[in-house]
């Protein structure tokens, strides 16, 4: 049985349609703080280099840091 801890920074924007496009970003840095986020999430927009299937990022949403813990309460025998 183990336990594991992981973290992932969650960025969501709105798009054109109306809807959240996200991008999860695993490992974020102990540090990370909300104005570097922001920046980085404007440049993003700013920069319109994703194009969703509803459309290009038009604004910020979300920002999320996401930490979670998993018990493995099986591990099979490798055979």
């Amino acid at each position: 049985m183990a336990t594991s801890n992981t973290k992932v920074v969650r960025l969501s924007f709105a798009t054109e349609g109306g809807k959240t496009f996200s991008i999860t970003i695993p490992n974020p840095r102990e540090d990370l703080n909300q104005a570097e986020v922001l920046t980085v999430m404007n440049t993003i927009v700013s920069s319109n280099i994703f194009l969703t299937t509803s459309g290009a990022l038009t604004g910020l949403r979300d920002v999320r840091v996401i930490g979670t813990v998993t018990d493995d309460l099986f591990d099979p025998s490798q055979a």
